[in-house]
C-alpha cells in the first residue's frame, strides 16, 4: 500500500469519537503560557542506527518494530517512497558497535539483513541518498515531510504498534527519524522545549494542549505553519491535519515549543 493510498483510509468519526480520550480529552478553557526559558540542554542527537525490513503491509512493519523493542531497542517504522515500510532502530556511538549488534540479531534470527545508517544520513522522506540537513531551515522542512508520511495511520493510545501511534509517539518518531531524541510523553516533550509565541512558531515546532482542563499537558502536535498542524487526534481517527482556529483546539491550546 502506498503512502498516497493510506491518506484515503480515514473515515468520518461519530460525534462521540471527536472527544479525545485519555491523552486527548476536552478542555473548557485556555491555559496561560509558561514564562520563557531555554531548555537545560539541547535534544540528544542519535548516533548510528540500523535499518531493516521491506514490508508491503504496515502491520508487518509494526510487528517487526515491536519485536525489536522487546530486544531493548528503540524502533520506528515508516513508509518509504517505494511503497514499502521499513524500520530504523537503535542508537550506537560507532559504526562498529552498530554492526556488532546487527550481527548478533541476525545470529539470533531476529532479522535477516540490515544496513548501518550513519548519523549524517537524511530522514527517509528525503530519499535514500540524501544527507541530513545541517541548517535549521532544512531540518524543519525534513520534520514536516516526515510527519506527512504518516498521514492516514490510525491513532492508538499509549503505543506505537501495528495499530498506529499515539500523539507523543508520533512526534517522537518524526524527530527520531531526523536524528533527534525527544522524551516519550507529551508532558516531558513540553518541558524539553523552549517557549515560542504562536505568531513566532515555525514548521517543525510542537504545539501542546491541555485537553483535560487545568494545566496538565495531555496532547501534542507538530506545527506545519499558517495555523495548521499534524497529529494523532483520538481513537477512531487517523493521523491528520487540523487547524488551530477550530474552537476546540483554540480552547485547549497551551503553547508552542521549539527545540532549535
Amino acid at each position: 500500500m502506498s503512502l498516497r493510498d493510506r491518506r484515503h483510509l480515514g473515515w468520518a468519526p461519530p460525534a462521540a469519537a471527536l472527544l479525545l480520550l485519555a491523552a486527548c480529552g476536552r478542555a473548557p478553557r485556555p491555559v496561560p503560557e509558561a514564562p520563557r526559558a531555554r531548555p537545560a540542554a539541547p535534544l540528544a542527537r542519535l548516533g548510528y542506527t540500523l535499518q531493516a525490513g521491506a514490508f508491503a503491509k504496515v502491520e508487518n512493519a509494526a510487528r517487526f518494530a515491536a519485536a525489536l523493542q522487546a530486544q531493548g531497542l528503540e524502533a520506528t517504522y515508516y513508509g518509504s517512497r517505494d511503497g514499502f515500510y521499513r524500520v530504523r532502530f537503535g542508537d550506537f556511538a560507532t559504526r562498529a558497535q552498530a554492526r556488532e549488534r546487527g550481527e548478533r540479531l541476525k545470529a539470533a534470527g531476529v532479522i535477516e539483513a540490515y544496513w548501518v545508517v550513519a548519523p549524517e544520513t537524511g530522514a527517509p522522506g528525503l530519499g535514500p541518498e540524501a544527507a541530513r540537513p545541517t541548517d535549521e531551515r532544512g531540518l524543519r522542512a525534513s520534520l514536516v515531510d516526515t510527519a506527512k508520511g504518516y498521514l492516514g495511520v490510525p491513532y492508538l493510545f499509549g503505543g506505537t504498534t501495528e495499530k498506529g501511534f499515539d500523539c507523543s509517539g508520533l512526534t517522537g518518531a518524526v524527530y527520531r527519524l531526523n536524528g533527534l531524541r525527544l522524551p516519550r510523553s507529551s508532558a516531558d516533550q513540553y518541558q524539553a522545549g523552549h517557549p515560542v509565541d504562536l505568531d513566532e512558531a515555525r514548521p517543525g515546532d510542537l504545539l501542546f494542549f491541555a485537553t483535560g482542563g487545568g494545566r496538565r499537558i495531555t496532547h501534542v502536535a507538530l506545527y506545519l505553519g499558517r495555523g495548521t498542524f499534524i497529529h494523532a487526534p483520538s481513537h477512531g481517527r487517523t493521523i491528520c491535519e487540523d487547524r488551530l482556529d477550530e474552537a476546540y483546539y483554540r480552547r485547549a491550546f497551551v503553547g508552542a515549543r521549539s527545540y532549535f
